[in-house]
């Protein structure tokens, strides 16, 4: 078996990297970082493997990287690749689908929970010493079994999350995918809608839908003018799906109670983003995954994915690209 050179993008257990050291020869270098920017495009022209996650390619530089054959993400979310350049030259795009569905479904039920019984206000109360008495009506949360939860997008992780909600806290749910899908629950327990009667009826609206041209900006003042007065929306997608001045404006005006942010439209979150220290935002920093049996598992399959294709081998998450 031939070697190949394989470009390594983002730093991965020792483990892992060690299983593309016994079969190919490895460039570490990470463009994020100012002092192995040069080295990372340096690289480029060499490399038939790329294996990483976080960072934008484009059709300029793929153009750079004559003979690259396979970029293997440690990601589920392929929005920062070219599609149509990777189609068009021939390369194969692999990701990591299924490993962190559980993990991403247990952190946004849990910010279902933290943003409707302000559990990091609570917090907060006692590590100010602000707990001076018995709490009153301006601490009190609101409950969450028994409300509904709309969900919009309606894959592996979707579907997690409305197991949580519907066996476990006993939630209607109502959930709006791009095709027809079963809900995976029991008869009565969820059923499909439109996306404006899913806003118009859920207590709570959780994003899990892929950043596409479709739905850039889906979220916006029409959207919101839609939701439940007093919902509560959780963005665990991508950052540009919601409007993020317009979600300001319907958090100020009292239309929703309150947002959970997993994700937003730059990232790392400026420090001057006013959605950093909004009193009714719970802020997190791009921790769907972040686990450390997930982010292992992630790295696995990026793994096998890349040396797969590198043998000559169908990969385990090929992502389609036609």
């Amino acid at each position: 078996m031939s070697r190949h050179t394989v470009l390594v993008y983002r730093d991965l257990p020792g483990p892992q990297l060690a299983r593309i050291q016994a079969e190919h020869d490895v460039i570490l270098a990470d463009p994020r970082r100012e002092d192995q920017r040069e080295a990372f495009f340096r690289a480029l022209g060499r490399v038939q493997g790329m294996i990483g996650s976080s960072f934008r390619l484009d059709a300029t530089l793929l153009d750079r990287a004559p003979s690259l054959r396979v970029v293997s993400s440690i990601s589920v979310g392929v929005d920062v690749y070219p599609l149509a350049a990777l189609r068009e030259r021939g390369i194969v795009l692999c990701h990591t689908p299924g490993v962190l569905t559980e993990s991403v479904a247990d952190l946004l039920f849990g910010m279902v929970l933290a943003t409707s019984r302000r559990l990091c206000d609570m917090a907060n109360l006692v590590r100010d010493g602000r707990w001076r008495q018995n709490v009153g009506p301006e601490e009190y949360g609101w409950d969450v079994h028994g409300k509904t939860l709309g969900i919009v997008g309606y894959g592996r992780i979707g579907q997690a999350l409305a197991r949580r909600a519907a066996l476990g806290f006993g939630m209607p749910v109502i959930y709006h995918a791009r095709r027809p899908v079963e809900s995976g629950l029991p008869p009565g327990m969820a059923r499909a809608a439109g996306l404006d009667a899913l806003l118009e009826a859920a207590d709570f609206v959780v994003l899990v839908l892929p950043l596409t041209e479709a739905t850039r900006g889906l979220i916006g003042p029409e959207a919101f003018a839609h939701m439940k007065p007093g919902a509560i929306l959780i963005n665990g997608a991508r950052g540009p799906i919601v409007q993020e001045r317009a979600l300001l404006d319907a958090l100020d005006s009292g239309r929703l109670r309150a947002a959970g942010l997993d994700v937003f439209d730059v990232e790392p979150l400026p420090l001057d983003s006013p959605l950093r220290d909004h009193p009714r935002i719970l802020a997190l920093p791009h921790v769907g995954s972040a686990t450390h049996e997930t982010r292992t598992a992630m790295a696995v399959m990026a793994v096998d994915n890349l040396l797969q294709v590198l043998r000559g081998e169908a990969p385990a998450a090929a992502y389609p690209l036609d």
